[in-house]
């Protein structure tokens, strides 16, 4: 079949108000580049002529500037699911401008399968080509591409040139119940699946030929906080190591993406307790190129090659290299929970704050303003070997605990948390009951500040399998939005 070749300004013409729009891409990497901010435009054009336009955005996870951020100023998102990190739509989510659903990210291709989320009238894929029989070659990404591809009545392509990760993708969809079968993935580097997206050449309205690459990863530097959180990481896997509770030949790890957790992965260059690992985890970044160049990571399966433009072109440059080591999964598949309890994955991953028992908030400050969303912190949480929850100790100058007696929206209960690490030490919970986690967290993870702080708070907490004071439970963080301190905190009033 012959293509249409169009301009992304006639791509932005087949999506109209009210449209469910899908696309690749998973973070900054393979996600469209052009088309979407024209339809931004077409947005702006219909709002200034009094006329309503507005879409559903659905992804793999969260996008950039270049697709939340100008959507989100040209008002032209009405839902958006199920992730995001842009400082723009975040604003426009907390100021109620936008409807957002939070989910793990393993669902949000079997939610839209389902029919949760409403209709997929545009699907839009970043691809190196596409056949004339429908073959799809994704770009730096598996996301939701197949499963929108499928929903979708159009497609339209981006055909970007800069990228040419051929070969590194293997797309599996999972049956649906009552059929479904189990996912074959017994290790990291199997595949599975097929190289492309299969889609149906006759929904194909046309092509927009891109050159340009993802937009730029960056990360902060490490700082003295976050090397020690590291390094706590990993002499904390190295002494389970020698004792036992993980194999000897190791385990396969997941890391979240930032400082912290690039701090955790440089740990692992030259640690000699740690023996070379796998990687199965949803993102990518700089620091895992680095250990597989090195022989300290076997092999990488991710959903997303969240890596800065050097670091790619070096993999591009090295695909003879990488090509065996890489796998670009669908984010269904790097996050399926069947896959990680079946493989035993130690997983890391960051948390807001920790409370005194070991719930876990990771996506809301002070239980209302959305951060970024659980992401996939849920999906390996759940059902790894070991779940790993790091954050430094204090915020904002030491002002805000990350430790506190209640967490103010919980991402995670106390069932799923069983490590928690902090510049200061490392909290095990495992096998502990709720005042053994509480001992461990206030001796091991508060910061010296906070300690004799949460030691009152349990003073006046009615006694229980769990003991609380319910007025006082988020005591501290009524006490940073009255006076900015957390420090500030009056037991007194609530004994």
């Amino acid at each position: 079949m012959n293509y249409r070749i169009i301009t992304a300004q006639e791509a932005a013409a087949y999506i109209n108000h009210g449209d469910g729009v899908g696309i690749s891409g998973f973070t900054l990497s393979g996600t469209p580049k052009t088309v979407l901010p024209e339809v931004a435009k077409r947005a702006e054009e219909a709002h200034a002529a009094g006329k309503p336009f507005q879409i559903d955005l659905y992804s793999g996870a969260s996008t950039g500037d270049a697709i939340d951020g100008v959507l989100t100023r040209a008002k032209a998102i009405r839902f958006r699911a199920p992730f995001i990190s842009n400082p723009t739509v975040r604003n426009a989510i907390n100021g109620k401008e936008m409807a957002y659903c939070d989910l793990h990210l393993s669902l949000m291709a079997q939610d839209l399968r389902y029919g949760y989320m409403g209709k997929v009238n545009v699907a839009i894929l970043e691809a190196i080509d596409i056949t004339p029989d429908g073959k799809v070659y994704l770009t730096t990404a598996g996301g939701i591409g197949q499963t929108v591809a499928n929903l979708a009545d159009k497609i339209i392509i981006e055909r970007n040139t800069y990228h040419h990760t051929m070969g590194l993708h293997d797309v599996y969809e999972p049956l649906d119940p009552p059929c479904r079968k189990e996912i074959p993935i017994f290790s990291a580097s199997d595949r599975i699946g097929k190289p492309y997206v299969q889609v149906d050449p006759k929904k194909v309205v046309g092509i927009v030929e891109v050159n340009m690459p993802n937009e730029q990863v960056i990360f902060k530097e490490l700082d003295p906080v976050t090397s020690k959180i590291g390094e706590n990481v990993v002499n904390f896997i190295k002494n389970e190591i020698k004792r036992g509770t993980i194999p000897a030949t190791g385990l396969p790890i997941q890391s979240g993406i930032g400082n912290v957790a690039n701090a955790v992965l440089k740990g692992l260059e030259e640690c000699d307790g740690i023996p070379p690992l796998d990687l199965y985890s949803e993102v990518l970044q700089d620091s895992v190129i680095k250990l597989m160049e090195l022989g300290r990571v076997k092999a990488g399966s991710t959903c997303s090659l969240s890596l800065s433009q050097e670091c790619l072109k070096h993999v591009y440059d090295n695909l003879d290299f990488f090509r065996d080591k890489l796998i670009l999964r669908p984010s269904e598949i790097s996050n399926h929970p069947e896959v990680i309890r079946r493989l035993g994955i130690i997983a890391m991953n960051t948390a807001i704050e920790a409370d005194l028992y070991g719930c876990v908030n990771s996506s809301h400050i002070c239980g209302t303003r959305l951060m970024n969303g659980i992401g996939g912190s849920g999906d390996f949480a759940r059902n790894a070997f070991v779940s790993i929850f790091t954050c430094p100790s204090t915020q904002k100058n030491g002002m805000i605990s990350s430790i506190v007696p209640m967490v103010t929206h919980a991402d995670h209960t106390e069932h799923d948390v069983r490590v928690v690490v902090t510049e200061w030490g490392v909290a095990d919970l495992r096998g502990k009951c709720p005042d053994e986690r509480a001992k461990a967290l206030i001796e091991n993870c508060a910061h010296p500040d906070y300690r004799n702080l949460l030691w009152d708070y349990l003073k006046i907490a009615k006694s229980g399998h769990v003991s609380h004071n319910v007025a006082a439970a988020l005591g501290m963080h009524a006490a940073f939005e009255r006076n900015g301190d957390m420090r500030t905190t009056d037991w007194s009033i609530f004994a």
